[in-house]
């Protein structure tokens, strides 16, 4: 039997409610070139028996299911990507949706140019909140052949997208990273992993089709936001700065790696305001120690840079907050408290 030429990969932990949904919209577009590997990352309801019965109801198509003790999110990962077989591994979630004719699309782009990545365009889905939807596209060329570290990377902190499931990489360029590729007992690895396979990437093809819905859950905000969380996302990006130089990444993407992990820094620590008052001072001393190692330049160049005439609206907005971060403006501190307390004011109202 042939080696599939692309394989799925799905953690999935509790998602009952939604992996009927998600299968369902993978296997009506499998053949014989695909794997689907689900990893049941010890699941306390019936996600295994759901995905026995389509691997029942499929008997002709390649699914695997894996359970395991619950090892997180990353450990789930490894353990997929360790069964893959495939020339192309596709990450996706348990819950999100796989547009129609999507492996069609990724198959089209394999057999014309075999790139070492395949890039994609993707749709934020809000299922209780419609009128939040929207498609996302990137900067990249569309239905290029891009080549070259820097025109692959430069782009990717442009947008800041930092996604691992709208791209489809050769198995191999995941076996060039450290083993295993994602980190155990990390929340957002996708922050760390992504850009390394990319560094690690030659050759790259964007495709404008939107891959997959990714679901937007209404978690309250009180309940994501915590200490370890705000931590957790600046540590993340900032942990890839190493092997990043390591890979020789060249001055241009350092420039942009860094406006990248300003955007994430200053956006964290504006979410640290809806903690506690001693709690939340404690969380940024520690954001800013992080930030402030990551960067390749001085932080005064990066603001200059941030700053000056032709950037973005973005970055000029990025350059100005980092300021009044950095010299503990008051105002800031004040506007900031009063803005994520009225958010979350008008969230609990909302909810009841």
């Amino acid at each position: 039997m042939s080696p599939p030429s692309i394989s799925l990969i799905m953690a999935a932990y509790n998602a009952a409610p939604f992996i009927a949904d998600t299968l369902e919209r993978i296997v009506g577009q499998m053949t014989a070139r695909h794997e689907l590997i689900v990893v049941d990352d010890g699941s306390r309801d019936d996600t295994a028996d759901q995905v026995r019965a389509f691997q029942a109801r499929h008997p002709a198509l390649r699914i695997v299911l894996h359970q395991q003790a619950n090892a997180g999110i990353a450990g789930a990962r490894n353990a997929g990507l360790a069964l893959a077989g495939g020339q192309y591994l596709a990450f996706i979630d348990s819950d999100d949706r796989l547009r129609p004719g999507a492996l069609a699309a990724l198959g089209d782009v394999i057999a014309r140019e075999r790139p070492d990545v395949i890039s994609t365009a993707f749709h934020f889905w809000h299922p209780d909140a419609p009128h939040k939807d929207r498609d996302v596209q990137l900067s990249y060329p569309a239905g290029r052949r891009i080549e070259g570290q820097e025109a692959i990377l430069a782009p990717f902190f442009d947008d800041r997208h930092t996604y691992l499931w709208n791209n489809i990489c050769r198995r191999e360029v995941y076996a060039r990273l450290p083993q295993p590729p994602f980190p155990a007992g990390r929340v957002f690895e996708d922050l760390s992993v992504v850009p390394l396979l990319l560094a690690h990437c030659h050759s790259m093809v964007y495709l404008p089709f939107v891959l997959l819905d990714y679901r937007q859950h209404p978690a309250s905000i009180t309940k994501a936001v915590s200490a370890r969380w705000c931590v957790d996302v600046v540590t993340a990006l900032a942990s890839a700065r190493a092997p990043l130089a390591q890979a020789g990444i060249s001055a241009t993407v350092q420039e942009r790696f860094d406006a990248a992990v300003c955007d994430f820094y200053v956006g964290t620590v504006k979410c640290s305001y809806q903690l506690p008052g001693a709690e939340g001072a404690a969380v940024r001393t520690r954001l800013r120690e992080i930030f402030l190692t990551s960067l390749f330049a001085p932080v005064e160049r990066l603001r200059a840079r941030l700053g000056a005439p032709g950037a973005s609206k973005a970055d000029r907005r990025n350059a100005r907050q980092l300021g009044q971060i950095l010299r503990g403006d008051w105002l800031f501190q004040l506007r900031q408290t009063a803005s994520r307390q009225f958010k979350l004011w008008r969230r609990a109202r909302a909810a009841q």
